[in-house]
This record gives C-alpha cells, sequence and structure tokens, in this order.
C-alpha cells in the first residue's frame, strides 16, 4: 500500500475515536494528550486560513469545522464524565484551573465567560452573517458568471479547457459558502453546548461532592469549580480559534497573497496616514498624563516607517525606467514584439456600435449563446471542429451593419434594424404588408423589415417573420457552412486524424503517412466538404483512403471514390421520400467533356472549345432557373467519368447547385429527370 492510500487512515481513526469517546472512559493522561492534540489542530486550521490565497484552497474547512467540533464535544462528554465520578479531569485541564487563571474561581469564570461573549456575540454571529450573504450572493451570480465565460470562450480569450475549469470553479464556489452557510451554525451550536456543559459539571460537580464524597458545599464547590473552569477554558481555547478561522475564510477574498502579506501591503500602501497616526500619538502623550517615553517611542517609529515606506516607491520607479531604458533597444529589435500582430483569427464578427444589444447579456442581447449553438450544430452536420468565433465591435462600420470574416477575408456583410422584425413573403410579394425593402442575407430573398405592430399582421398573412438575432445567426450559419473547407487546415485535419485514431488506429496507421500525407488527406476533406458534404463518417473516408490510396494520390481522383463510398449520405441529403429530382444531362454533352479530357503525369484537366463550355454554362443556367421557379433545389446528374470536371465548370457560376453521379445513389432511390442539360 503506497503513502498515498494511508494518508486517509489518520481522519478515519480520528472519526472512530469521537465515537469511542462518547462510550468508553477515557484514562486522564489520555485526556490530556487529546486537549493538547486538540488546540493544536485548531492552531493549525487558524494559520491555514490565514495563509490562503482564496477559500476553495481551503474547500475541505465546513467538513473539517464538523469533525473537529464533535471531537471537542466528545473531549466535553470524557472530561465530564472524569470530572464528575472521579473528580479529576488531567493535567492539563487542572493547570489551566490554577496557573492559567491563579486558582481565583471568580476570575476564572470571568475569563471564562468573556471568552463564550466574544466567541458567541462577536465572531460566530458576524461569521454566521457573513457565510449567509455570501452563499446567497454566490449562488445569485453563477448564471452571470457562466455567461461571462461563454462569452470570453466565444470571443477567443479562452481556450475550451480553461472554461472547462472556471465553470468547475464556480459550481465549487457555490457548494462551498452553501456549505459554510451550514457550517457556521456548527460554531454557534458549539458555544451554547459550551455554556450548558460548564454549568451541568458546576451543579452536578458541587451534588455529587457533597452527596458521594462528604465534602462540604464550600470543598465541593472550590474542588468541582477549578475543574469545571479549567475545563471550560481548555474547550473554549481551540473553539475560540476555529471560530476566528470561520470568521477568516468566509470574509477572504481571492487575492495574489495570504492574509499577513495583504494586510501588510494593504495597511502600509498609505505612507502618509503613518504620519497622522504618530501625530496624534505624540499629543496624546504631550497632553495626557500617558508615560511619555512610551507615546513618544511609539510616534517615532510611527514617522520613521512612513518616512521608509515613501522612499521605496521611489526607488522602484527608477529601477523601473532604468530597466525600460537597458531593455528598450533589444525589444524593438526583437521579431516577438511584432510578430503577435501577424495573427489572423480563423473567424470574425464585426458589428456597428449599434448592435451592441445584440451581444450584452446585460440588454437581453444572446448572440453569444446562438454561437455556441451554432458552432455545436456544424460540429453535427460538418463534422469538422468550427474554431471560436472573435466578436469584437468596429467603430468603422455603420451603426447598424455587421460583417463577417474567415481568415481575414471578408466574405459577408448586412444591415439590421434591432427594432424591426424582418418578414419573407411564402410567394410573390403582393404588397399586403407595408415595411422596408431589403434582402434576407443568408439566401439572398426579397424581404421586408417591420414593426412590432405589423408581425401580427404578417403572420397572418403568411410571412414568416423572424427576429434580428435569428435573421445574423442564420447569416452566420449559412456563411460558415458554404466556407468550412477554408477552416480545416493540415492542423485541424492532424488534430480529426488524432481523434480518430483512438478508436481506429489500424485504419489511420494504414493510410497516413504512407500512402497519404496529411496534406493529401487534408485537400480530399477539403474537396468534400466543398460540395457541402458532410465528413463526420469519417472512418468510411478513411476506408475508401485505404484502399485506393495505394493506387493513387490524386487528390480529386481519391475524392471521388470517397464521395461513392458516402452514396447513402448524399442520397439521404438530396432524395425526399425516396425520389430524386435531377437535371440529367444529355449523352453528346458528356461525351464532349469525356473527349476533352486530357491526362498528364501530373494529373488530369479539361480542356474545352471556351464557346462549347460557354454553350454548357447557358444551358445549365436555363434549367437551374426553370426548376427554381418550380420551387425545388436544382440538383444535376451525370455518369461518374465526368462529374468531377462538370463541377469545376460551373462552380464559379453555380456555386450551391449540387452535381451527382450514378455511384453516388442508393439503387433503391427513384430518380425523376426535370430537365436536360444540351446543347445545339
Amino acid at each position: 500500500m503506497s503513502a498515498r492510500d494511508l494518508r486517509d487512515i489518520p481522519v478515519i481513526a480520528g472519526v472512530i475515536l469521537i465515537v469511542t469517546m462518547l462510550i468508553i472512559p477515557f484514562p486522564t493522561w489520555a485526556l490530556s494528550f487529546l486537549i493538547i492534540c486538540n488546540i493544536s489542530l485548531a492552531l493549525m486550521v487558524l494559520l491555514i486560513s490565514m495563509n490562503m490565497k482564496e477559500p476553495l484552497q481551503f474547500s475541505v474547512f465546513p467538513s473539517l469545522l464538523l469533525i473537529l467540533t464533535l471531537f471537542r464535544l466528545g473531549l466535553n462528554i470524557s472530561t465530564t464524565r472524569s470530572i464528575l465520578s472521579t473528580g479529576n479531569a488531567g493535567g492539563v485541564i487542572e493547570t489551566f484551573g490554577s496557573f492559567v487563571v491563579g486558582g481565583n474561581i471568580v476570575v476564572g469564570l470571568v475569563v471564562f465567560t468573556i471568552l463564550i461573549i466574544i466567541q458567541f456575540i462577536v465572531i460566530t454571529k458576524g461569521a454566521e452573517r457573513v457565510a449567509e450573504v455570501a452563499a446567497r450572493f454566490t449562488l445569485d451570480a453563477m448564471p452571470g458568471k457562466q455567461m461571462s465565460i461563454d462569452a470570453d470562450l466565444n470571443a477567443g480569450m479562452i481556450s475550451d479547457q480553461e472554461a472547462r475549469a472556471r465553470r468547475e470553479k464556480v459550481s465549487r464556489e457555490a457548494d462551498f459558502y452553501g456549505a459554510m452557510d451550514g457550517a457556521s451554525k456548527f460554531v454557534k451550536g458549539d458555544a451554547i453546548a459550551s455554556i450548558i456543559i460548564v454549568l451541568i459539571n458546576l451543579i452536578f460537580g458541587i451534588i455529587i461532592g457533597m452527596t458521594q464524597l462528604g465534602l462540604s458545599i464550600s470543598d465541593a464547590a472550590s474542588q468541582f469549580s477549578l475543574m469545571t473552569v479549567g475545563d471550560g477554558i481548555v474547550s473554549q481555547v481551540p473553539a475560540l480559534l476555529i471560530s476566528t478561522a470561520t470568521g477568516i475564510v468566509v470574509t477572504r477574498a481571492a487575492s495574489d497573497g495570504n492574509l499577513g502579506q495583504d494586510v501588510m501591503a494593504q495597511m502600509l500602501s498609505y505612507p502618509k496616514m503613518l504620519y497622522v497616526a504618530g501625530g496624534t500619538i505624540f499629543l496624546l502623550g504631550l497632553f495626557t498624563p500617558i508615560n511619555d517615553f512610551l507615546t513618544m517611542t511609539v510616534a517615532a517609529a510611527l514617522f520613521i516607517g512612513g518616512f521608509r515606506l515613501q522612499q521605496v516607491p521611489k526607488k522602484t520607479e527608477q529601477e523601473s525606467a532604468e530597466k525600460a531604458e537597458e531593455l528598450q533597444p533589444e525589444e524593438l529589435k526583437s521579431p516577438e514584439s511584432v510578430m503577435s500582430l501577424l495573427d489572423i483569427d480563423p473567424i470574425e464578427f464585426e458589428f456597428g456600435y449599434g448592435l451592441i444589444p445584440l451581444v450584452d447579456a446585460n440588454q437581453g442581447g444572446d448572440l453569444l449563446d446562438r454561437i455556441v449553438m451554432i458552432r455545436r450544430q456544424l460540429a453535427i452536420e460538418l463534422g469538422i471542429v468550427i474554431p471560436v468565433v472573435r466578436i469584437r465591435d468596429n467603430i468603422q462600420l455603420e451603426p447598424n451593419e455587421y460583417r463577417l470574416k474567415i481568415n481575414g477575408n471578408e466574405l459577408a456583410k448586412g444591415e439590421l434594424l434591432l427594432d424591426h422584425y424582418l418578414a419573407m413573403a411564402p410567394g410573390e410579394d403582393d404588397g399586403s404588408v407595408e415595411g422596408i425593402e431589403t434582402v434576407e442575407p443568408a439566401f439572398g430573398m426579397p424581404a421586408k423589415w417591420v414593426t412590432e405592430e405589423q408581425k401580427e399582421q404578417a403572420e397572418m398573412m403568411g410571412y414568416t417573420v423572424v427576429d434580428p438575432p435569428t435573421v445574423v445567426s442564420t447569416h452566420i450559419t449559412e456563411t460558415i457552412r458554404q466556407n468550412a473547407y477554408m477552416l480545416l487546415g493540415r492542423q485541424e485535419t492532424k488534430a480529426l486524424i488524432d481523434h480518430l485514431k483512438e478508436s481506429y488506429p489500424v485504419l489511420v496507421e494504414e493510410v497516413t503517412p504512407n500512402p497519404l500525407s496529411v496534406g493529401e488527406i487534408q485537400k480530399v476533406l477539403a474537396n468534400l466538404l466543398k460540395e457541402n458534404v458532410s465528413i463526420r463518417k469519417l472512418p468510411i473516408i478513411f476506408e475508401t483512403l485505404a484502399d485506393y490510396g495505394k493506387l493513387t494520390t490524386d487528390t480529386d481522383l481519391l475524392t471521388e471514390y470517397a464521395r461513392q463510398s458516402l452514396a447513402r449520405q448524399i442520397t439521404a441529403q438530396y432524395a425526399q421520400d425516396g425520389q430524386l429530382k435531377v437535371i440529367t444531362v444529355s449523352g453528346k454533352v458528356e461525351k464532349l467533356i469525356a473527349d476533352g479530357i486530357q491526362r498528364t503525369e501530373h494529373g488530369n484537366y479539361l480542356s474545352l472549345d471556351p464557346s462549347v463550355s460557354q454553350k454548357i454554362v447557358e444551358s445549365v443556367a436555363q434549367q437551374v432557373e426553370r426548376v427554381s421557379l418550380t420551387g425545388s433545389s436544382a440538383v444535376i446528374l451525370c455518369s461518374p467519368a465526368i462529374r468531377m470536371y462538370l463541377r469545376q465548370m460551373i462552380e464559379r457560376f453555380f456555386p450551391q447547385v449540387p452535381v451527382l453521379s450514378y455511384n453516388e445513389l442508393e439503387a433503391n432511390v427513384e430518380v425523376q429527370s426535370t430537365g436536360l442539360v444540351n446543347i445545339e
């Protein structure tokens, strides 16, 4: 058994000892030893509470407080049993009763009473109130702290691991202060129990001395009162230390130093106040009968301390200035001083000052939460981890304007009217609803900005009405989805491969580093994402790369093989109710494209007469427009041999029109041709 496994044995033995003390009488020497241990533990707890930098560093304190309170009460029961049964409670109690209070019962009772008053009324009462307020405020602040963490995460100020650690800390703080609120009641109950135990020992001790030991009332009172007072003071000294530690813990704020460092740093941060205090003490000794030597000594110490403290900042500033002068030339020459300026955020969302309520949680803005959901949604749909979106305001933009950048390039922009709603007509807009004409930014549909009063009317007329946060979040989602391939670099691909390797180590080893490098795998995955094909089923893609990677390293060809292996996914993506309406390609066009494919040792490319290419594109445009007028989405279907080249030909003009091959469709899907790409 290791030393780590043995650490919990003292705690377990201590709890068993507490139970034993409640039942079995202990000899006086053992009680004396346990009393010294009790004082030592209380002193350790007080010193630890003074040296911690934040309350969570002593998170076990509430449970420890309960155990120590039970230990002290167990000792009280054992000493009471020993005092009342034998008239002796050990050397420690006798020493406290005779030496500490000078053997004077009245003095002992006064000291005990003062200790009780200090603990019960001053320290315990205050600590209980502070713990109650701290617990309430901590619980009330939890939602705000969680939102602040989400905001920092979305802004890229912290990583996922840091966000997780901060959330855990917030949860632990709430649990800790809640536990301290209850634990402070232990201290209060302990003070009350101490008073009752002293009264019991005193009253029943006198009765037992007179009835069982045959002592006179004065002798019985003298003997038992001495031990009772000693026992009370012995128990109240550690109780007072624990109460003080409780007050320190619940009033301690997080800082970079412990209590001693903070007290000295903050108390001595105003040297001029030492002059004021020294002058007051000097006048007090001058105009009162107080000993002049005492007052002058203290006043001189305060004056000297204030003077010395005033010299420290000047020396520090001078040293800092000299150090800055020495380092400045090297820092200016150092490349690290400007390297940080070269960093570009993968995704940036900028907005004008008029859109600040969108992201300000205090004004009801929930865009930060929406972006978190967007990242999760796209991770599920596309199979990649979307980088953190950097959100910032930009005074160079119009007040209601926003824009989205990917890798430093502006890919989307728009304007919002926060006090309006965006209404989109179900078909041709007949003008039945008045509003500000605009265009829906995500899909380019004609729309209108309507007021709160016009919203209900627009909904009754069949319009789709959405609020500004939904408009901008939809725009962000569609922009990132269409350009996700730009966010997948070699580093991100390596992360996906490492994640896959945890479950499929053999599969990954068969694909990379041989026969395919990370860069080649990245190109295949980016090609799939560019045509809106999810790469979440990465094991299927890697199975295909393992099969065909040994035959060719042409990433375009490998992409085609990967698409065919994802036939079920692609079919489900475009087919509806087992049917797929497509625009087919005539045999003449397919032959022209096939004949125009030029094969070289560095790869294949399409070489067509420009006039022929223009006619094919014009035919595609006519068919896509005709299908769009019917309210359907255009899908082009062709043979596997030309799919890649046809896609390359038309993607500049129709980036959102999917081009599928026959091998990418499931056998059970019903294909219906709604148009034909042909040239005369």
